[in-house]
């Protein structure tokens, strides 16, 4: 039997009943395979890291198929594996393909055409050196495209990472390009958000637990790392952990292994950690909030990603994303609504723009976005609306975020009033002047929905229309506001 060259797909060969016949190992040789036969499910495990499919002969039921797949998720791996079962065994070959068996073929099947055909439902590489297609991201300012050569680098090695940036500038992102151009790309990524759960929670699900460890502990839960085995574990906002998880995260870091809550067992790791941060962790070391041998275990290679400000080539893309990503209409930005884009300072990164071009999705009708469907966050609390003198975010309740510096802001602002032909507001429509009671507050948000209804759309009746009331109603309102001293020359 001739032998299959060295970059021939490896295939285990596991039957507990019969030795590999020469007829299958002719046909598995002939359609491009290597193969090798494998007696014991020690030696399953101990050479399916190389390999690219497990072919197992069931007899009786699932259970062997069932167990091998067991086997393989504790070790870590995610070798897919092919049942063979007799060709009269319907209802077995049924049940194997539902519980997760690649393919199903009889056992006594020896033509090539049934093994070459694992190859185009594998479309394996045993060498393992090429970079898996990542994920639909935005990289197109030199400093992203810089940042991306360096993550497809870093990927490919075994290599902690930790990646530092203000919030929302997309780290979680990062990760999974991390993640999906690695050799870990068939694996799991799990990502767990620090500063989101309880301390009473986080060690729980980090390291998980055995049955009976404590009250409610009904059955065994495994945990987050064991849940990425083979795969990548994300830790978002780490800088937020308390210390006493930190000295535990970094045993497990060191030895590659852990012992649920409870449990006595010790359970091997094979799993890489991304950790992610806003914080100054240099800061909180010299504070006595985070451990410097943590942050020397984990920040193995550091990468910084900037604010959206300071990559302003992504700016316009990733706008056009955030439109087609929610409606695959083609949609247009105005060169004036681009203008006003790249001048903002986008203190809440990308994921503020997401929100400017959301709520410009629900004020544009015609699928072209100019600068009177976009609402800034920190424009509107700024300048108390330069249409009105209360802002449109608390008419449509948006939470107004950190504010940028002045020299941002003022740079904005001039451009906004040079793109949209707006007015200084009057130095009296402040916060404080403004009316407490309810009625004027109703009065005043009513006014701005008008207002924001009429800047985004061609027409009074129109206006109306979106509204939910007549032109007439429209009318009546209008004249109540101008009574009550409300500025409707924009709307005019």
């Amino acid at each position: 039997m001739k032998p299959s060259p060295a970059s021939a797909p490896l295939a285990l060969w596991l039957d507990p009943e019969k030795p590999l016949s020469p007829e299958h190992g002719q046909a598995l040789h002939a359609s491009g395979w290597a193969l090798m036969p494998v007696h014991t499910l020690d030696s399953l495990v101990s050479h399916a890291a190389d390999a690219a499919v497990v072919v197992l002969h069931l007899s009786v039921d699932v259970s062997r198929l069932k167990a091998v797949q067991q086997l393989l998720q504790e070790a870590g791996l995610n070798t897919p594996v092919v049942a063979r079962v007799e060709r009269q065994d319907l209802e077995l070959a049924v049940e194997a393909s539902q519980s997760g068996a690649l393919a199903v073929l009889a056992a006594c099947d020896t033509r090539n055409a049934s093994w070459m055909r694992l190859h185009s439902a594998l479309n394996p590489n045993p060498c393992r050196t090429s970079t898996p297609p990542t994920r639909n991201v935005v990289f197109v300012d030199p400093a992203s495209q810089h940042l991306l050569a360096l993550a497809q680098k870093v990927a490919l090695a075994e290599v902690t990472a930790l990646l530092v940036g203000p919030t929302g500038s997309g780290k979680e992102v990062l990760a999974r390009v991390l993640h999906e151009a690695s050799g870990r790309a068939r694996g799991p990524f799990v990502a767990l958000n620090c500063a989101a759960m309880p301390e009473n929670l986080i060690e729980d699900m980090l390291f998980g637990h055995d049955k009976g460890a404590f009250t409610g502990a009904h059955r065994d839960q495994k945990g987050l790392f064991e849940q990425a085995q083979g795969g990548t574990l994300f830790l978002d906002e780490i800088g937020e952990m308390p210390m006493h998880l930190q000295s535990k995260l970094l045993r497990v870091l060191q030895e590659r292994q852990l012992t649920r809550l409870g449990g006595q067992s010790t359970i091997q790791l094979n799993v890489r950690i991304v950790a992610a941060t806003n914080k100054d962790l240099k800061k909180a070391i010299a504070e006595r909030e985070f451990r410097e041998d943590l942050y020397y275990r984990i920040a193995t290679f550091r990468m910084r990603l900037l604010p959206l400000a300071e990559r302003p080539g992504d700016i316009i893309p990733l706008a056009v994303q955030c439109l087609l990503q929610h409606e695959k209409r083609p949609w247009q930005l105005h060169p004036q609504a681009q203008a006003l884009l790249l001048q903002y300072p986008w203190p809440g990164n990308v994921r503020e723009l997401e929100n400017v071009m959301r709520r410009a999705m629900v004020l544009c009708s015609d699928h072209l976005v100019t600068p009177a469907h976009l609402m800034f966050d920190d424009w509107l609390t700024a300048s108390a609306a330069a249409l009105a003198p209360v802002t449109l975010s608390a008419a449509l309740d948006v939470v107004p975020q950190e504010t940028p510096s002045v020299t941002h802001m003022e740079k904005f602002m001039a451009a906004a009033k040079d793109n949209l032909g707006l007015q200084e507001p009057d130095p009296t429509d402040r916060p404080g002047n403004l009316p407490t009671d309810l009625h004027s507050a109703v009065r005043l948000n009513e006014h701005q929905v008008i207002m924001a209804t009429l800047a985004s759309t061609p027409s009074k009746i129109e206006a109306a229309k979106r509204l939910g009331i007549s032109p007439r109603t429209l009318r009546y309102k209008m004249a109540q506001l101008r009574e009550h001293g409300l500025a409707m020359a924009a709307a005019c």
